[in-house]
């Protein structure tokens, strides 16, 4: 072999060597970019399928828009496609930069607002009211209640032409978490493929009780709106444990509202449509708290609500209920007040919308008590918050507003303590007419009058001095009644001794339970109650001449019973109140009848008289 011949088969060698590395190394990088553009397809249908299920800011079209969409406001068969065409052609998608871009995808988060009164979570899932925690009701471990039942359900969910916005992805760019010092709004924004954007926003205050809740339409005008709180509400307080006699009488579940100038209070255990009507407000309420959808003027909305069964074994909560409020827009926005109010009495009223009367209101069947009712139980409760001002115990406020009470009402007492023993001084001759007149009911009537003009007794006036008393007194009574049982204010409020909270049952022992009756535990207070009650009848029948022994005795033995059933489970402040009114009872007519002299039975000589029996 020559010279040439060799470096000639050199050179073929080299290059078919460097041919060979060349075709492996291209191969190799065509297996990467082919592995590449795979994983960017895959990429791309991935985020397109996602947004399939997540409602983006392009998918659905508004209601009232140039091009409505007519279909849910989720991303539905448009997102199919668009995943299938990335798939199928995944190079193109990975390469081509006039490839149409997948829809704006929003995750899911929240925005929480603290302020002064409550810490108010929103969430940008529907741009709704996710949480509500109100700091006027800690627990005995200081920590705040949370008043929506269900949070994944929330409330204030918004509903456009029948649009529901419920479950689409609001865009919005506060932080997550907001201290209010001055006005904060926080605004959560929907944009659909037309560019037309629907703005949810929340105006908070520092110290307010309301938050500003406005729904703003840009690019497109519907007719109708529907609001839904799906949530319910929570109740604050512990309920008793077991079942007993009126144990969960002094916790309150309701759907509140005022409509034509008038607060009203519901309650119902299925569904309920109320009545059309111009409504001020519409709410829930728990026994301390409540919540509403405050209008800035009467819209005639329709209302309707649905009960929420929470009651198990050993759990009597009453329920809670969902609320739908419908109607039409007016304008291109809907604005109205979330509030949320801790059922303090002057605070409510102050605000000028009849919230004081979700705590007492009147009764239908006596015309104007919405007024008067009301104002004799604001007064009674000015009287306990100005006594617990000057001595910081409402113990001893309402043993004070106790004395003022029967102190107002003694004038009433004796002239009907007069006229009973006015009449029973008479009752032996009363007798005798009965039955020497029996068969001539004309000449008895007329020997029954005689007998009272003899003795000065006019029995028009008798009524009026027993019963009409007793009717002006009531009102009284049950207005500290209905105050003690439901003011936020002794919420919490020990007195003396081992009545550590006011509204609650003063149980002293755990660790022993009378079945319906004390389930939670050995309580104190009701068996003083008894006693009381028991002394306090006892006198009161000693003295009523006019009625027939065997009642008197009846009397005596059934009112202690029944005060025993229910005060058992009663919150302390009423015991306490009724304890002292009995020892205040019992006290008045003794000193009553001993000037009257008529204290005990009555003697001759030292021996008991005994009235004799008249015989058919």
């Amino acid at each position: 072999m020559n010279k040439n011949t060799l470096i000639g088969s050199i050179l073929i060698g080299a290059i078919m060597i460097w041919w060979f590395m060349t075709t492996s190394a291209n191969n190799e990088a065509a297996e990467k970019a082919k592995l590449a553009k795979q994983a960017a397809a895959k990429e791309a249908a991935a985020q397109v399928a996602d947004s399939a299920e997540a409602p983006s800011t392009s998918g659905l079209v508004l209601p009232g828009s140039t091009a409505e969409v007519k279909a849910a406001p989720v991303l539905g068969a448009a997102g199919e496609a668009a995943a299938d065409s990335a798939v199928k052609d995944s190079t193109v998608a990975a390469n081509d930069s006039a490839a149409i871009e997948a829809p704006k995808v929003i995750a899911q988060r929240t925005v929480t607002v603290e302020t002064d009164k409550f810490i108010m979570t929103l969430s940008n899932k529907g741009g709704k009211v996710q949480s509500v925690i109100v700091k006027a009701l800690p627990d005995s471990a200081g920590h705040f209640p949370e008043l929506i039942q269900d949070t994944t359900l929330g409330a204030l969910d918004l509903k456009l032409g029948g649009a529901d916005l419920s479950d689409v992805m609001f865009d919005v760019e506060a932080p997550e978490w907001i201290n209010v010092e001055n006005d904060t709004t926080v605004q959560f924004v929907f944009t659909d493929a037309n560019g037309n954007q629907l703005v949810r926003s929340y105006g908070f205050t520092k110290s307010g009780v309301a938050v500003r809740q406005a729904n703003k339409f840009k690019g497109f005008r519907v007719d109708n709106y529907e609001l839904s709180w799906k949530g319910g509400m929570r109740e604050t307080e512990e309920f008793p444990k077991g079942k007993s006699f009126g144990g969960t009488s002094y916790f309150f579940s309701e759907v509140i509202f005022k409509n034509n100038e008038i607060t009203e209070r519901e309650t119902f255990s299925d569904a309920m449509t109320f009545d059309n009507a111009n409504y001020y407000w519409v709410g829930m309420r728990r026994k301390y708290v409540a919540m509403s959808v405050q209008f800035d003027s009467p819209v005639p909305a329709q209302v309707k609500g649905k009960h929420i069964n929470l009651a198990t074994e050993g759990n009597p909560d009453p329920g809670t209920y969902s609320l739908s409020i419908a109607d039409n827009v007016r304008g291109d926005s809907v604005a109205y007040n979330f509030m949320v109010l801790p059922l303090e009495w002057a605070e409510v009223e102050a605000l000028g919308q009849g919230y004081e009367k979700i705590i007492v209101t009147g009764s239908k069947w006596f015309p104007g008590s919405s007024v008067w009712f009301v104002w004799i139980c604001a007064m009674l409760l000015k009287l306990l918050k100005f006594f617990y001002s000057i001595i910081p115990n409402y113990g001893v406020a309402i043993i004070l507003v106790t004395f003022i009470v029967r102190g107002i009402t003694t004038p009433f007492t004796i002239k009907q303590l007069k006229s009973t023993s006015a009449m029973s001084k008479l009752k032996p001759q009363l007798d005798e007419i009965n039955v020497k007149y029996r068969s001539d009911p004309q000449k008895k009537q007329a020997a029954v009058m005689e007998l009272y003009a003899k003795n000065g007794v006019n029995p028009l006036a008798s009524c009026t001095g027993g019963c009409l008393p007793m009717i002006i007194q009531m009102p009284i009574f049950m207005g500290l009644f209905f105050v003690l049982g439901r003011a936020v204010e002794l919420r919490g409020m020990p007195a003396f001794l081992w009545i550590t909270d006011l509204s609650r049952s003063d149980v002293i022992f755990h660790g022993f339970s009378i079945p319906f009756l004390m389930p939670d535990g050995l309580a104190l207070l009701p068996w003083i109650m008894v006693v009381t009650t028991y002394f306090q009848t006892k006198v009161t029948m000693s003295g009523n001449g006019a009625m027939d022994p065997a009642q008197q005795k009846m009397m005596v033995w059934m009112m202690p019973a029944m005060m025993f059933l229910f005060s058992a489970v009663m919150p302390s402040g009423l015991v306490l109140y009724w304890i002292v009114s009995n020892f205040w009872s019992i006290i008045q007519y003794k000193i009553i009848r001993r000037d009257n002299g008529n204290n005990g039975p009555k003697t001759v000589n030292g021996k008991k008289v005994v009235d004799a029996e008249i015989v058919k």
